[in-house]
């Protein structure tokens, strides 16, 4: 089973990630900060990290930075409601396999997700 965990601080967020993917096979956890999410990496990889760019604690570049460091092999797709052409291209050079605008919707999340995983 795939793995997939949510980084946002936005409940609403977290709770539309699960509802859409769960009945779809996938195991999913989620994570309300960036470092939440990164101790929940230390002790339990997964396979796909589904992380917001814009976050109190730690942004969203600065986790991927992390992730990317610590787990090359764990693919990222950045989501956020701060898009920005310049900010998308970042994220990519640093390693995102993907980029979501929100809102999104089940259809695109799943769509992107099995794009990750094909």
């Amino acid at each position: 089973m795939k793995k997939i965990l949510v980084i946002d601080d936005e409940p609403i967020v977290r709770t539309s990630c699960v509802r859409s993917l769960s009945p779809e096979g996938y195991e999913v956890k989620s994570a309300s900060s960036g470092r939440e999410g990164l101790e929940l990496l230390e002790n339990e990889p997964v396979n796909l990290v589904l992380l917001d760019l814009k976050m109190p604690d730690m942004d969203g570049i600065e986790v991927l930075k992390t992730i990317k460091n610590r787990w090359p092999e764990t693919k990222i797709i950045m989501i956020t409601g701060y898009s920005t052409v310049e900010t998308a291209v970042k994220t990519l050079k640093l390693g995102a396999f993907s980029y979501l605008e929100k809102p999104f919707t089940p259809d695109t999340l799943l769509e992107t997700v099995k794009e990750a995983f094909s």
